[in-house]
C-alpha cells in the first residue's frame, strides 16, 4: 500500500488504473458466500495506458494481441498467465518485458503487441 501511495503522489500511475487494480484484488480475495462462488473481478483482465493517453482493456486475451493506441506506461495483468511485450507488431522481435499474473508495472518506452500465455 505504501508503494501505491508514493506512485499516486508522484503521478506516475493514473488513479483510474490503480483503483481498478485495487477493486480487482479485493474482489479476487473475497470469500464466497455459503454454497456460492466467489464474485467475478470487476473490469478487464488486462489494462494499459496507451501513447494516446487512453486506458485500454482486454477481457480474456489469448495469443498475440495488437496494443491499440500504442501501449506504454502503466500495465495491469490480472490474467492467469504471463504477458510478454514486444515493440514490433505481431509479437515479432525480442521481448522487451514480461509481466506475471496479478502484476502492475511500467513498460517503457512502448510496446506494439503482447503475447498472452495460454492457461487452463
Amino acid at each position: 500500500m505504501r508503494d501505491t501511495r508514493i506512485l499516486l503522489r508522484t503521478g506516475a500511475v493514473p488513479a483510474l488504473l490503480l483503483a481498478a487494480a485495487a477493486v480487482a484484488a479485493a474482489t479476487a480475495t473475497a470469500a464466497p458466500a455459503a454454497g456460492g462462488t466467489a464474485p467475478a473481478a470487476a473490469g478487464p483482465d488486462f489494462q494499459y495506458v496507451g501513447q494516446d493517453d487512453r486506458v485500454h482493456g482486454l477481457t480474456g486475451p489469448k495469443g498475440c494481441v495488437a496494443a491499440e493506441g500504442g501501449g506504454s506506461r502503466p500495465v495491469t495483468n490480472h490474467t492467469r498467465g504471463t504477458a510478454t511485450f514486444y515493440r514490433e507488431p505481431g509479437c515479432a522481435g525480442a521481448p522487451v518485458e514480461r509481466l506475471g499474473p496479478g502484476t502492475v508495472t511500467q513498460v517503457r518506452p512502448y510496446f506494439a503487441s503482447v503475447r498472452f500465455s495460454v492457461t487452463g
